[in-house]
């Protein structure tokens, strides 16, 4: 079993800024893998299914950004999990707009999402980091991320979600080289 968690912030007015690229890459998934129903719990949303032969958990917490920790840890407790088992869906300032990579441990970059998780779990996760690109100055940073995808974005957003989301079989068995390998190679179509 793996538990996998897309970072954002709950409520309509965030549905569509890059910081909730998270919740969306988990609900992309949910979606096109015939995913149970939504159930509240773990101070989140949760839902149940399998992709090839594993079962996967998507919880999205509902804890607001900076309170992500709380919400995971709570679910990786009750499933009895290690940390090995986790996938952190999050937004990345440092990798171009629509590039995915995929990487375990490692440091936060200012992210409250993942700086909440390792507080509460340590850093020896699995990352999946969704590029959103940088607005070029750290003064810029905040109304950036907590804006919206511009229309021009919207068709290159649901064409790396939906790679995502098709490729997610190679993720859930843990060959996160080739998943990356041929997210990139749905986003050339």
């Amino acid at each position: 079993m793996q538990l996998w968690v897309g970072l954002g912030n709950p409520g309509p007015q965030y549905a569509m800024q890059r910081h909730n690229v998270g919740f969306m890459a988990v609900d992309t998934i949910a979606e096109m893998h015939d995913f149970g129903p939504v159930q509240k719990k773990f101070l989140g949303w949760l839902q149940e299914g399998r992709i090839g032969g594993d079962k996967i958990l998507l919880l999205k917490p509902a804890t607001f950004m900076n309170e992500s920790g709380r919400s995971v840890g709570e679910a990786l407790r009750f499933y009895k999990l290690s940390t090995e088992a986790l996938t952190v869906f999050h937004d990345e300032l440092d990798l171009a707009p629509f590039k995915v990579k995929v990487k375990r441990g490692g440091g936060t970059a200012g992210h409250n999402g993942l700086r909440s998780i390792d507080q509460h779990l340590g850093p020896d996760f699995r990352r999946v980091r969704l590029g959103i690109g940088h607005p070029g100055h750290k003064d810029r940073v905040t109304g950036y991320v907590l804006g919206n995808y511009a229309k021009s974005e919207l068709d290159p957003l649901a064409d790396m979600l939906g790679a995502i989301g098709a490729e997610a079989d190679w993720l859930a068995r843990g060959d996160d080289a080739r998943f990356m390998n041929e997210v990139a190679l749905r986003q050339q179509v």
